[in-house]
């Protein structure tokens, strides 16, 4: 069984380990506390800050012991509650360390008093997937002839490949799982010219992927981080040496750093939609403009000319009519709605990883011309976004399920 070392502060208290513990088990992994001495001194000084906290001074104590290889685990689980400005600190600052003395991939969390398993599935699931399919997310080419679905929050996609290229791909908005799916399957194949009958290995990856494993007899049924993960550095020419994946999505968004391919940390979710792909949709709504467009329109804008902050999608867009009313155009509204969610991401899912370059940014809102130039403004590079960016996990479950054939 894979053993998940947690390093943790405040969990006890907000009730919230019973879930923890939930999902670790439905992954079949199992959560372990790495043993200590009493005394954190030494612990203390070795890690270079003295938290205030009891509760911190334990996680630094319990991360020395993994450094020094005195506690046996497989990954690392890094959570405080997200209300401590010291926890944060040491959040980050420990992962770092860990990830200085070790080669344990770690995954780090802030939660709340609500906090459920099913919150915490896709990140235990990428830990289990990274430590027991490392053989498999080597993977480098694809063979045969294979289909990969990615079903989203926000669309469907589906993509053919044989030897390594791609001869069919499809995307649909998600509506219903399984039907949308079906849309988008038969759309691939037709571009490909090939019959359901001719797919010699398929692979489900994003919300749906259980229900979609079922339906299909799918040979790989896999998390979305390690998926999407495969396809971006595939599509990017970048599966060797290391790089940043990052996806901003409808719903939720996903910072991955990777070494040779295979992610050794990342972060996923978001507090409030307002640093996601929603508010983008609604900010396009309001202009009148399709998505894709005001991605155009926010490159021909000026991303410092509005004030806009769009922790709250309610309040961004309260902020995006009064720079309307102003009268500062429609180009320099886009533009500011691309910066602020591109502040946003970076001010809480940046700083839980270090960035490498590249960046590879992909998934739908690559192709926001606004979005993409933002995040380039304030990492001061510029991403790359291979083609095909939206399809990076149909094209990650097509390539990895070659390895069934």
């Amino acid at each position: 069984m894979i053993k998940i070392a947690q390093l943790s502060c405040g969990n006890d208290y907000s009730g919230i380990q019973k879930e923890i513990e939930k999902a670790a088990e439905t992954v079949g992994a199992k959560i372990v506390f790495p043993d200590v001495d009493i005394d954190f001194d030494e612990a203390i000084e070795d890690f270079g800050f003295n938290p205030v906290s009891p509760g911190l001074k334990l996680m630094v104590a319990r991360a020395k012991a993994l450094a020094d290889k005195t506690f046996e685990a497989d990954a690392v689980l890094i959570a405080t509650c997200f209300r401590c400005a010291e926890g944060a600190l040491i959040r980050n600052e420990l992962r770092r360390y860990l990830q200085k003395h070790t080669r344990l991939p770690v995954v780090m969390y802030s939660f709340t008093e609500n906090t459920k398993a099913s919150v915490l599935l896709t990140r235990m699931e990428a830990l289990v997937t990274i430590v027991k399919r490392k053989d498999l997310l080597g993977r480098e080419r694809q063979v045969g002839i294979t289909m990969g679905i990615d079903s989203g929050s926000a669309t469907t996609k589906a993509v053919i490949m044989q030897d390594n290229e791609i001869i069919g791909k499809y995307w649909d908005p998600t509506t219903t799982v399984i039907e949308s799916a079906e849309k988008v399957v038969a759309g691939a194949l037709k571009e490909a010219k090939m019959d359901l009958k001719d797919i010699e290995s398929i692979g489900t990856t994003g919300y749906g992927r259980y229900v979609l494993g079922q339906h299909y007899k799918a040979k790989l049924v896999q998390e979305e981080l390690t998926v999407n993960s495969k396809g971006a550095v595939f599509l990017a020419d970048k599966q060797k040496g290391e790089a940043t994946i990052l996806d901003i999505g409808g719903m939720d968004n996903k910072a991955i750093t990777v070494m040779d391919g295979i992610p050794d940390s990342f972060t996923m979710g978001g507090i409030c939609a307002g640093a996601s792909g929603r508010f983008l949709e609604t900010t396009a709504k309001r202009l009148g403009v399709e998505i894709v467009e005001l991605g155009d329109m926010a490159a021909r804008g000026d991303l410092h000319k509005v004030p806009m902050n769009s922790y709250c999608t309610v309040f961004g867009i309260q902020g995006l009519v009064s720079a309307l009313a102003e009268g500062y155009t429609k180009e320099d509204v886009a533009a500011a709605a691309c910066r602020s969610v591109a502040e946003q991401i970076y001010q809480q899912q940046l700083q839980e990883i270090d960035v490498r370059i590249p960046v590879i940014q992909v998934g739908g809102t690559s192709l926001l011309k606004g979005l993409v130039k933002a995040v380039g403004d304030i990492l001061k590079t510029e991403p790359v976004v291979p083609q095909n960016s939206q399809f990076i996990g149909a094209v990650g479950g097509a390539l990895l399920c070659s390895g069934f054939i």
